[in-house]
C-alpha cells in the first residue's frame, strides 16, 4: 500500500510538471511571432546606381571591384538606394566594404568572384575571430557600423578560396592558441595584430556592430572561414539563401551577439554548422556580456552538412530565447546540438524546438555536450536550462538523445515530448545529475518516456 501511494504521488507530480511545461512552451512560441513581427527590415529609396556606369565590365577578368565600390560609396552618400550587378562575371581583387543605406542587388546570371589573395585583403580591420577580438585580414564582404544594408537578387558570390585561404587550417594553431591566450590575459585589442604572416583565415562576409541587415535570395560559395558571420549586430534577416561550402570551419550563419533575428527558407550544404549561434570566448567573452537573444530558425533545409543547428560552443557571453521549428536536415554528425566546456561560463537558456525532419545522423540527434574539445584548463561550469523539443523524426541515428551536463552545474528543466528515433545505436544516454524529461519518445520502436 505504501509504495503504491508514492508512485501514485510520483505520477501526479509528473503530470504536473509535464502541464506546467507543456503551458510554458506555448507561451514561449508566442515570444517567436513577438520577435519576427518586431525585427525592423531595410528599407531603400527608389534610387538605383548600376555597376557598369561606373566602369565595370563584368568579364571574368579585368578589376570590377573599384567601380563597385565606388557605386557603393555614391549610393551611400546619395542618400541610399540599390547598387544594381547586372549579368557578367566580376573579378573583385580586394574586399567590398559597406556603407549606410546600400542595397547591394545581385541580377540573375551575375557572380562575384573574389581574387582571396591574401595581399588583396588588407590593411587590417577590426573583426572577431572564433569569439575573440582581434585586427585582421578584412571579410570579403565587410561592414562595420552601417545601418539599414541588404545584398539580395539571384545572383552568386564567390570567395574561391579553395586554393588559397583554405589550406591555411593547417597552419593556424599557433596564431590561434596565441590569440585565445591574448583574449584570456585581457590583452588590449589593439595589440593583438595578426594578418600578413600569420595564419587566421577571415570570415566571408561579415556585418559587425551594424543594425537592420538583410540577405535574401542569393547563392554563397566557397568560403575561406566561416560563411555569413553577423556579430554585435541587431534586427537581422536572413532569407531563402542557398549556401554551399564544404570545407571545415565552413559554418552556415554564425549569429555571434546579436539580438533580434529570423533565418528562414535557406539551403545548406556545408562543411561545418548550417546555423550556430555564439556569444564569445571564455574570459573575454564574459566580460564583454554580450549575448545572443531574441533568435528565430525556421523552414530551412539542410542538406549535407557536418552539423545541423548549434549553440555554442563560443557562448560565453549567454544565449537566450531561440525559437527553432520546421527545419528539414537530411545528413550531418550532431543535428540538434549545445556545446560547451569549462572555460566558458556563461549560460544557455530558454530554447525552443519543434517539428524536425531528420534523415541520418552519423553521431547523435540531440546532444547537450558541456565537454567539447580545446579545453584549456578553466573551472567556469556552463549553464543549460529551459529546453522544449517536440515532433522530432529520424531515421538513423548513432546516439539518439546524449546529455552530459557537468556534475557541479547540472543541465536543467530538459523537456523532449515526441521523438521517433527508427533506428539509433546507442538509444538514450543522460547522466543522472541532469534535469531531463522524456515523454512520447520511442526509439528502435521502444518507449523511452519516464
Amino acid at each position: 500500500m505504501k509504495n503504491c501511494f508514492f508512485n501514485k504521488i510520483a505520477l501526479l507530480i509528473l503530470g504536473i510538471t509535464i502541464l506546467c511545461v507543456n503551458n510554458a512552451n506555448a507561451q514561449g512560441w508566442e515570444k517567436a511571432q513577438e520577435i519576427i513581427e518586431g525585427i525592423q527590415e531595410p528599407s531603400f529609396p527608389n534610387r538605383s546606381f548600376n555597376v557598369r556606369d561606373l566602369g565595370a565590365i563584368g568579364d571574368g577578368k579585368h578589376n570590377d571591384l573599384p567601380a563597385i565600390q565606388s557605386a557603393i560609396n555614391i549610393c551611400s552618400q546619395a542618400g541610399g538606394g540599390r547598387v544594381v550587378i547586372p549579368e557578367g562575371e566580376y573579378w573583385l581583387e580586394g574586399p567590398i566594404h559597406f556603407r549606410s543605406n546600400v542595397n547591394l542587388y545581385l541580377s540573375e546570371e551575375s557572380i562575384i568572384r573574389f581574387s582571396a589573395e591574401p595581399a588583396d585583403f588588407l590593411p587590417l580591420v577590426f573583426t572577431r575571430w572564433e569569439g575573440t577580438e582581434l585586427f585582421n585580414y578584412s571579410p570579403f564582404i565587410y561592414a562595420n557600423s552601417c545601418t539599414n544594408i541588404a545584398i539580395n537578387g539571384s545572383g552568386t558570390i564567390d570567395g574561391n578560396a579553395k586554393d588559397t585561404f583554405a589550406p591555411w587550417l593547417e597552419k593556424q594553431t599557433p596564431d590561434q592558441n596565441n590569440l585565445r591566450d591574448m583574449g584570456d590575459k585581457g590583452v588590449p585589442v589593439e595589440q593583438r595584430v595578426f594578418g600578413e604572416g600569420h595564419w587566421l583565415r577571415p570570415s566571408f562576409i561579415q556585418f559587425i556592430n551594424c543594425h537592420r541587415v538583410k540577405m535574401e535570395g542569393v547563392k554563397v560559395i566557397e568560403s575561406p572561414f566561416w560563411i555569413i558571420h553577423p556579430v554585435y549586430s541587431s534586427h537581422i534577416i536572413m532569407r531563402n539563401l542557398h549556401i554551399e561550402s564544404f570545407r571545415l570551419n565552413n559554418d552556415g550563419i554564425d549569429l555571434d551577439s546579436c539580438t533580434d533575428a529570423l533565418v528562414e527558407g535557406c539551403t545548406f550544404s556545408t562543411g561545418d554548422d548550417a546555423v550556430v549561434i555564439k556569444s564569445g570566448r571564455d574570459y573575454e567573452g564574459r566580460q564583454l556580456a554580450r549575448p545572443s537573444e531574441n533568435i528565430v530558425i525556421r523552414n530551412n533545409t539542410c542538406l549535407e552538412v557536418h552539423n545541423g543547428i548549434a549553440i555554442g560552443s563560443e557562448m560565453s557571453g549567454s544565449v537566450r530565447n531561440v525559437f527553432i521549428e520546421n527545419n528539414t536536415i537530411k545528413s550531418g554528425r550532431h543535428l540538434i546540438y549545445f556545446k560547451a566546456n569549462l572555460d566558458r561560463g556563461g549560460m544557455i537558456e530558454n530554447v525552443s524546438v519543434r517539428n524536425i525532419e531528420v534523415g541520418q545522423a552519423t553521431k547523435a540527434l540531440i546532444y547537450f555536450q558541456t565537454d567539447y574539445h580545446s579545453f584549456r584548463g578553466g573551472h567556469f561550469p556552463p549553464t543549460f536550462r529551459n529546453f522544449h523539443i517536440e515532433n522530432v523524426t529520424c531515421e538513423e541515428t548513432g546516439y539518439g538523445i546524449r546529455v552530459q551536463g557537468h556534475i557541479e552545474s547540472p543541465i536543467t528543466n530538459v523537456h523532449i515530448k515526441n521523438v521517433t528515433i527508427e533506428k539509433a545505436q546507442l538509444p538514450v544516454k543522460i547522466h543522472e545529475h541532469d534535469q531531463v524529461l522524456l515523454e512520447n519518445v520511442t526509439i528502435n520502436g521502444k518507449n523511452y518516456s519516464n
